[in-house]
């Protein structure tokens, strides 16, 4: 289905060659001045200059042959504007076709593509913080988009299951614990099915192994050769590995399924590791690396670069792999089991070097096709209200579910002191406003930009937040239900100038949600839902709905609210949070 200001448009430019001139300066936009006009041309005051014609003189040309039926006006003023506002059947004729048509008319231009987004990056052993919330949250959304375009999308989080921290905790776990038969050589046995530590417990000893190798040299030499040996396939150190797996994959399953946030692939930087020393040899024989201080290195820096970007280090001096290694690895294996047209990383923005020089190296190396897109979205921090990146009260990084707790906790006390719903009712609802208000509060942002966490704004039920949307929806659905079967009722022409600017308002869902994905900024649709919700409480409260006498015009309305109602809950959707049927 082809967006409204492409209909438009198209139309424009058939009067500007049916009036003799390029149709190419039919182009329309919406109006800059919604006081004056829904849409706008501009093209006479360009076409004057070649046509050495006055352009009020083009403008009244063209606008006699423009098709008087679609618009309920369309003027040429000076000194060469046409303005224009559509006919009521036009709108009524557009949202029916909508209303109608599958996920409201979007082209999917995706279909046949496949996209990966890579928005993980916990390590294992380690508790998620506050620093894995926008990565989870802008990705989410962003895989959300990929697929309601049609796309294959892929979400992988990527885990950090290899290299020292995991020599860390073995050497750790072998000082506190060291008759286990791991760390017997000789053992032949079957190692234990239960691990020898808890979530809990093993989330204190990475810190406490991490703490010691900084003061032990000794001990950070243990590490290190733990490290080695683990990656040698030394069968006790493997089976420590799967037990760390084991238990930290379930809870950072049971934390992600708590924020909605869902991967297809949960691979780690351990299933990247057999690719490296072909991937290392190939670029060997391409002669694409080179000897630096012992390393070996890629040089990826390019004419016309107008900041340094220095050598892509591949192998350390000792031989060890670094995460530019493993980044490329990690896509040669990407290519070969899902061949996607797209990767796109989510991390925050001060890695951007690092990627830049990643994708440098990965098409010297020829590891991507060309036509392979290779994105990277830095995203900002989330601050406190001082202004500086959010901590916990003692300094400390805030650990992901306790911030989650707490803005639960918040919208609680607000429902229960508000009566908003029934007793039973309480912790479902409140899960929902709270996920709102945590999702919306952080995409309503622009991704690349810090942002202030202010628990009050994000949670309150009026203004730019989540609960105002939900609210807004919620409302909607009261009418439904009160008018009872509404699904079959046509979309009918505007009774009132506050049912027209909803409408109009509806007819930007497609624009805004192909925008949202081309920029990858899922703030262009809370923006659009803020807009949308603003639309739609000004046309329920000036206007009778469910008393209107004449039932033509009544069911007129309600179809309306619907179609305003389900591009809501699905824009919320692709935002990663869904509404309750009370609030």
């Amino acid at each position: 289905m082809e967006k409204i200001l492409d209909i438009i448009t198209s139309k424009m430019q058939a009067a500007f060659a049916a009036a003799g001139y390029d149709a190419s300066f039919g182009r329309v936009t919406v109006s800059n001045r919604p006081d004056l006009c829904e849409y706008q041309c501009n093209g006479a005051l360009s076409a004057a200059k070649q046509y050495h014609c006055a352009p009020i003189a083009i403008a009244k040309a063209v606008v006699e042959q423009l098709d008087a039926n679609d618009y309920d006006m369309v003027e040429a003023v000076m000194p060469g504007f046409i303005n224009l506002k559509l006919s009521g059947s036009f709108l009524a004729g557009y949202l029916e076709e909508m209303r109608n048509s599958d996920s409201f008319g979007i082209e999917k231009f995706g279909t046949g593509k496949t996209v990966v987004v890579d928005y993980g990056g916990p390590n294992v052993a380690k508790p998620l913080h506050i620093g894995h919330l926008r990565s989870a949250i802008i990705g989410e959304s962003l895989k959300r988009l990929y697929k309601f375009f049609g796309y294959n999308a892929i979400g992988d989080i990527h885990l950090g299951d290899w290299g020292l921290q995991m020599g860390l905790i073995i050497a750790e776990l072998k000082e506190r614990q060291p008759d286990l038969p791991y760390f017997d050589p000789d053992f032949t046995g079957e190692y234990p099915a239960e691990p020898p530590f808890t979530i809990s417990e093993l989330e204190e000893i990475y810190p406490t192994a991490s703490a010691k190798k900084k003061e032990d040299a000794a001990f950070a030499e243990k590490a290190h050769t733990a490290t080695f040996e683990l990656q040698q396939g030394r069968p006790g150190y493997r089976a420590i590995w799967k037990h760390i797996m084991n238990v930290s994959v379930a809870d950072l399953k049971k934390n992600y399924n708590n924020l909605d946030v869902h991967f297809e692939s949960w691979l780690g930087e351990s299933d990247a590791d057999p690719y490296i020393p072909p991937m290392i040899e190939d670029m060997k024989k391409k002669n694409l690396l080179v000897q630096s201080e012992g390393a070996l290195v890629m040089p990826v820096a390019e004419e016309g670069d107008k900041k340094e970007v220095p050598p892509c280090i591949l192998v350390k001096s000792d031989g060890a792999s670094i995460y530019a290694t493993t980044d490329l690895a990690t896509m040669v294996q990407r290519m070969q089991d899902f061949a996607p047209d797209k990767i796109l990383y989510l991390t925050d923005k001060r890695q951007a070097l690092h990627f830049e020089q990643v994708f440098r190296a990965a098409r010297k190396a020829e590891i991507v096709k060309p036509e392979t897109e290779l994105e990277h979205l830095g995203f900002g921090t989330m601050n406190g209200t001082d202004g500086k990146p959010f901590k916990t009260r003692d300094g400390g990084v805030m650990r992901l579910e306790t911030l989650v707790s707490d803005m639960t906790s918040f919208v609680r006390a607000k429902v229960i002191e508000n009566k908003i719903v029934a007793e039973d009712e309480v912790e479902e609802t409140t899960k929902k406003i709270a996920m709102a208000a945590l999702k919306y509060g952080d995409l309503s942002n622009q991704p690349t930009k810090d942002y202030i966490f202010d628990l009050d704004r994000f949670a309150a039920f009026e203004g730019n937040t989540g609960p105002y949307i939900l609210y807004t929806i919620v409302r909607i659905k009261s009418i439904l239900a009160k008018y009872g079967e509404w699904e079959h009722l046509s979309i009918q022409l505007p009774a009132n100038a506050y049912a027209k600017d909803l409408m109009l308002a509806v007819t930007k869902f497609a624009p805004t949600a192909e925008s949202a994905l081309k920029s990858s900024a899922p703030n262009l649709i809370c923006a659009y839902i803020y807009e949308l919700s603003g639309a739609v409480n000004k046309f329920y409260h000036e206007t009778r709905i469910l008393s209107e006498e004449d039932e033509t015009l009544k069911a007129g309305y309600i179809a309306l609210m619907g179609l305003a109602k389900n591009i809501l809950e699905t824009c919320i959707h692709l935002l990663g949070f869904s509404a309750p049927d009370k609030m």
